[in-house]
């Protein structure tokens, strides 16, 4: 047990590098002990404005009350059941979730995103009877074998083959558009072109993100996801949509796929349905569940429809839709916006300013002598000197783009605050 005693005068990071499987990048300085609402603090009670809602997943900030007291009564009544067992807080969030998709009223209860996409990606396999499955070549699904397979961002190197049958195409981006003069619909055709010459005949399912986060907060242009899955139809393909970031209210409305009209085939609920807490859904229709049924879907986790964070996300769904966050997170984010906006007018090292509700993406671009990942770099580590948390996502060309996403509940004058922070960050960061 000596020797694993802190040393004397040893740091917590050191502790934590001495301990810690590093999993990605680096772990920031700044450490938490509290956090409330948008803010979270360390032990001498500094406080640092989260604009990424934690992992993109805290939308009703942290620690909200309501949710604590959920948690709290919850705990202590029913917490975890053998994966047979339902009981009445499960039944009630699927009722919950199916009224507000009445089309894909038949629900499972997972944990993480990458739960939830693997169980959706099986399910598409399986009532197919395809394996291969499309997705974007910027995306970010999760880290299971099959989410794995279909995550194209990162993580694809040095751990051997995955799963054969896995494709990409490119996802639209009008800042950095592949091929001058030609149009996103051009570009998907011509990517399915390609798609049915790769394939032998055995296409299951495409998985999207309305908003690819990770990949550089590239949104789907209106008319797309209706070309799509006009595609996805002619091949006998289902499509699968990730919300997980852009669910639950985040971009102005209950789900980004209802701005155009478009009803997936699976839908799969992450981060935002448990407010921070483990949580994630699929969602599919009764014809497509039954057949699953037919043909014995299995698919038992350890947490599969547990009550305790069930009970949370119908106090989520109870909170957002009594509060009318979706409209508050489109009223947000256009006051947001407009801030960062008014930064790239006089920052000439931003590039671009998109996304949709609260989740929003500001890119950087070569100025001043410094690259762009330069850039991003330094004017994030300085936004936390001065108080603001948030992110840089890099994919392909791009050099970083700062993620934002703060959380439904933020103030208008901590957006004015972030805005006003991330503005000195990039004057302390870039010459003039």
């Amino acid at each position: 047990m000596t020797d694993l005693a802190a040393a004397p005068g040893e740091t917590f990071h050191e502790r934590a590098r001495r301990h810690l499987l590093k999993f990605g990048g680096d772990f920031v300085p700044f450490v938490p002990v509290r956090a409330e609402g948008s803010f979270l603090y360390d032990a001498a009670e500094r406080r640092v404005l989260d604009f990424t809602s934690g992992q993109m997943s805290a939308i009703l900030g942290h620690c909200h009350p309501e949710i604590v007291a959920t948690v709290r009564e919850t705990v202590g009544r029913l917490d975890h059941l053998f994966s047979s067992m339902l009981s009445p807080p499960v039944v009630e969030l699927a009722e919950a979730l199916a009224e507000l998709v009445p089309e894909l009223p038949r629900v499972i209860l997972l944990s993480t995103g990458g739960e939830a996409n693997e169980a959706a990606i099986r399910l598409a396999k399986l009532v197919t009877g395809k394996w291969e499955i499309v997705g974007f070549a910027q995306s970010w699904h999760g880290m299971t074998g099959g989410a794995a397979a279909a995550t194209y961002k990162a993580g694809r190197r040095g751990i051997g083959p995955l799963a054969a049958g896995s494709f990409a195409i490119p996802a639209p981006n009008a800042f950095r558009p592949r091929f001058a003069g030609v149009t996103w619909q051009q570009e998907l055709d011509d990517a399915f072109e390609l798609l049915d010459r790769q394939s032998t005949g055995n296409l299951a399912a495409f998985i999207a993100e309305p908003i690819l986060s990770s990949g550089g907060v590239l949104e789907l242009p209106p008319g797309y996801l209706k070309a799509l899955q006009t595609h996805c139809r002619a091949r006998g393909m289902l499509l699968i949509l990730d919300e997980a970031q852009t669910g639950i209210g985040r971009t102005g409305r209950m789900f980004a796929f209802e701005r155009d009209g478009v009803v997936p085939d699976i839908l799969t609920l992450s981060k935002t349905l448990g407010a921070g807490l483990p949580l994630s859904a699929v969602m599919v229709g009764d014809a497509l569940a039954d057949r699953a049924e037919a043909r014995d879907f299995l698919f038992y986790t350890t947490h599969v429809n547990d009550p305790l964070p069930a009970a949370v996300g119908l106090k989520v769904l109870e909170v957002v839709q009594r509060d009318g966050l979706a409209a508050r997170a489109e009223v947000a984010g256009r006051r947001l916006a407009a801030g960062l906006r008014g930064l790239m007018r006089r920052h000439p090292c931003i590039g671009d300013v998109r996304g949709r509700g609260l989740l929003l993406g500001l890119e950087f671009v070569d100025a001043a002598g410094l690259t762009a990942a330069e850039i991003s770099d330094r004017v994030t580590d300085r936004a936390l000197e001065l108080g603001l948390s948030a992110n840089i996502v890099r994919a392909g060309s791009s050099g970083g783009t700062m993620r934002i996403a703060p959380a439904l509940t933020v103030a208008d004058a901590e957006l004015d605050l972030g805005v006003e922070l991330l503005d000195r960050a990039i004057a302390d960061s870039v010459p003039a």
